[in-house]
């Protein structure tokens, strides 16, 4: 299950190297390539929480395999897609196999562990989940850059089918593949809550990504306010469903559980700026700088080496550390993105100082993120294993979402308002988005000040 888990988290980011290569075969805009890789994220984070209900319905082993059967078939689907808009709707078909699949670990997780060993099995989760995310980046460089057959960027999704099968295979072996017990207590799947926070998510997603390339239109911003205001509706439905003794998507007990409100907020802004800082990062670099997809792919390796390195070894540091962690995490990313900015200040290659920002930001988002996630969840009880899960991995997804809308935009906007691409003019539009990240990272290091009490 892990290893699904980390084709999942991989194929998020594998294909942002690929992207200016998808760019060049396909025709696509600037605009296509971010729901390219945003789309997948749409339909992972909007379906998440109700992927985790169906596995309490259904049995968690079984729509862990289900899953990963609807991934696997669009990621071959993906690779042979001959245009943007059926790559689009490709990914975000994989995005919704990723949605049935991943929830399912986390609650086995839960349900399975308890105690000191629980903890371990949630440092390992959290620990595949970033190197995952960040070895996509290099992961994307070597296959496009290989050409395998003279496929290009294809390999970047056709590499999960085999791999998939192979899990496939495997998952229906060692897997429980029968129905849930007590499947008499199952809830019911809240269909009318689902409808508003995709359609949400949607309002607020789509001029994001759009709004730049088509000059701001009116229908962004009345896009923008509709978000808003389906958002507002969404809250109110499911506390009144909660009250009336209904099975809401996000369960108010768990929202109200010691902690939880602070680690929503710091995973969203974590994996905001995650996922912000390497879409703007290989946008310059390739664009700008002239990089080949193979050396921007391994130019993030060192971020990949510490995000993995400090995630599966934070827990044996000191007892006195745990609490400030994540906050330091937090400050030491916000340093470290805008080091990264200065390195490529003026249209340079960066230099030395360049690899330590590299492995700072690495450092940063680790602790930002994986003490936060562990201390959320080992506490939580059993019988909200699936609610909490399903919340924090949205949570994680949406920041992600956001993170490539919102600083990708800004990157293309600042961009387009200097006329002109070369390797000056894309180190100051790079630069505007990363002082945008490290105020984001900021904002999160202090956020333990201001949420103390939830």
């Amino acid at each position: 299950m892990l290893a699904a888990l980390f084709m999942a988290a991989l194929d998020v980011f594998i294909v942002n190297v690929a992207a200016p290569t998808i760019g060049s075969d396909l025709h696509a805009s600037g605009a296509d390539l971010q729901l390219v890789i945003a789309g997948y994220t749409i339909t992972y984070s909007v379906l998440l929480i109700t992927g985790a209900r169906l596995g309490d319905r259904l049995g968690h082993g079984r729509v862990h395999v289900a899953g990963l059967a609807l991934f696997t078939a669009a990621s071959l689907a993906c690779g042979l897609a001959q245009g943007s808009t059926e790559l689009i709707v490709f990914r975000l078909v994989q995005g919704a196999g990723s949605a049935l699949m991943i929830p399912q670990v986390l609650s086995l997780i839960q349900r399975t562990f308890t105690g000191e060993a629980r903890a371990r099995a949630l440092g390992a989760y959290s620990a595949v989940l970033a190197v995952g995310a960040a070895a996509g980046q290099v992961a994307g460089g070597v296959l496009v850059s290989a050409d395998l057959f003279g496929a290009g960027w294809r390999p970047v999704f056709l590499v999960n089918v085999p791999v998939g099968a192979a899990l496939l295979v495997l998952g229906r072996r060692v897997l429980p593949l029968g129905a849930a017990a007590g499947r008499e207590r199952a809830r019911a799947l809240d269909l009318p809550g689902l409808v508003l926070l995709g359609a949400a998510v949607s309002l607020l997603t789509v001029p994001l990504v759009l709004g730049q390339e088509e000059d701001w239109p009116l229908w962004s911003w009345l896009s923008l306010a509709g978000a808003v205001v389906l958002f507002v509706l969404f809250c109110g439905y499911e506390s009144r469903l909660a009250r009336h003794g209904g099975a809401p998507l996000i369960t108010p007990r768990v929202l109200s559980h010691p902690g939880i409100g602070k680690a929503v907020f710091r995973i969203l802004a974590a994996m905001s700026v995650n996922a912000g800082f390497l879409f703007a990062l290989t946008l310059h670099v390739q664009g700008g700088l002239g990089y080949s997809a193979l050396r921007a792919g391994l130019s993030f390796a060192p971020t990949a080496a510490v995000f993995g390195a400090v995630s599966l070894t934070w827990r044996k540091w000191p007892a006195a550390w745990q609490r400030a962690l994540a906050p330091a995490g937090f400050a030491l990313t916000a340093v470290s993105v805008a080091v990264v900015g200065l390195a490529f200040h003026g249209g340079g290659d960066g230099g030395a100082a360049l690899y330590a920002g590299y492995a700072g930001t690495g450092a940063g988002l680790a602790l930002a993120f994986s003490p936060t996630l562990t201390g959320a969840l080992a506490t939580v009880r059993p019988e909200d294993a699936a609610d909490a899960s399903g919340l924090l991995a949205t949570v994680a997804q949406l920041g992600q979402l956001i993170g490539v809308a919102a600083f990708g935009t800004l990157f293309l906007n600042r961009l387009e308002s200097f006329g002109a691409l070369r390797a000056y003019t894309s180190a100051e539009a790079f630069s505007v988005s990363v002082w945008a990240l490290a105020g984001t990272a900021a904002v999160g290091a202090v956020s333990g000040l201001v949420l103390r009490r939830r």
